[in-house]
């Protein structure tokens, strides 16, 4: 069965095809005389094509041709893609990135229900919580499913859609927050580097690898931990309808899918097929056609990439080991 869309492209492509017929007919049969003629004769069918090809980017953008959006949240979660001044390890996902092609496909009419792919171990908790928020506002069914990992920050974007799908082998949860710190100090002393404070507020440079941990910034510093533990555990107890304590039960474990099925943390067992085959159902529609919602990055920013990669398989991460780093937070 061939449905309005695929009616209405080749509608279209008949039309810019029998415009390129009659534009041939009529400079090879009836008009070329002389080779300057001749010449025109090229240039109109040059031309023609270009049309052509013009039309069925016009046939596509009138008549997409899929109803259901897919975006991928694949690797680290981090604002940019990166993960500070060295280069980031490969697939690292840009949240705003990611935000933006949500957002992207909620406005496309053609679109009816959204896809988000999750195979992350998860990353920074606000970049998260912005992709869990696009999920929330997408006017439609949204759908998170995973074949690997869903761990932690991915959990988190979860609980913004609508159902969660896992594999039985999928690796699931992970619902907590840590925070590290390299502690220094003692290879500064051996090495005769010491430790100037120069700061205006009591816990100013609280985390600072250079210096001994104060026990009341060993406090502070995990206040900030329990409290966004404590918005974690709402967020998925809010998302996922499940009580607060069942949540911090978890102790931030993770769970293979089949397991975290039997505790409520994922909706559905199943493949991408069977997933897709119920959207189709809920739809109303014989099958679903899937789109990849992907970022369009210019020349030179796919060049950095791959230039990201190269450093980072010559040492980017060893080098990172000796990184003057300070307290991180993540999910």
């Amino acid at each position: 069965m061939v449905s309005k869309d695929g009616i209405g492209r080749l509608a279209v492509g008949t039309l810019a095809v029998a415009a390129v017929v009659i534009a041939g007919v009529a400079v090879f049969v009836v008009y070329p005389e002389t080779l300057t003629d001749l010449f025109g004769v090229v240039f109109a069918l040059g031309a023609a094509l270009v049309g052509l090809k013009i039309a069925g980017t016009v046939a596509t953008s009138l008549f997409p041709g899929y109803d259901v959006a897919e975006v991928a949240v694949e690797g680290p979660i981090t604002r940019d893609g990166s993960g500070g001044p060295l280069p980031s390890s490969p697939r690292a996902t840009p949240a705003d990135d990611i935000v933006d092609e949500i957002d992207r496909a909620d406005a496309d009419d053609s679109v009816d229900a959204l896809l988000l792919k999750l195979n992350t171990p998860g990353g920074e908790v606000v970049p998260s919580d912005d992709i869990r928020l696009a999920a929330e506002r997408f006017d439609g069914p949204t759908i998170a499913y995973t074949t690997d990992v869903c761990a932690s920050g991915g959990y988190w974007i979860a609980s913004g859609c609508d159902e969660l799908w896992a594999r039985e082998g999928s690796i699931v949860g992970s619902i907590g927050v840590i925070g590290s710190r390299v502690n220094a100090s003692e290879l500064a002393e051996k090495v005769g580097l010491s430790y100037e404070r120069f700061a205006a507020g009591e816990y100013k440079d609280a985390g600072t690898p250079l210096k001994e941990l104060e026990e009341d910034e060993r406090e502070y510093l995990q206040g900030l931990i329990d409290d966004y533990y404590e918005t974690f555990v709402e967020r998925v107890s809010d998302g996922r309808d499940l009580e607060t304590e069942f949540v911090r039960d978890t102790e931030a474990r993770i769970y293979l899918g089949e397991q975290a099925h039997e505790m409520g943390l994922v909706d559905e067992l199943g493949t991408r097929r069977e997933l897709e085959d119920e959207l189709a159902d809920r739809l109303e529609t014989d099958a679903v056609t899937v789109e990849e919602f992907e970022p369009q990055r210019p020349l030179m920013s796919r060049v950095g990439a791959g230039a990201q990669r190269v450093a980072y398989a010559f040492g980017a991460g060893i080098a990172g080991l000796g990184q003057d780093r300070g307290f991180r937070l993540r999910s």
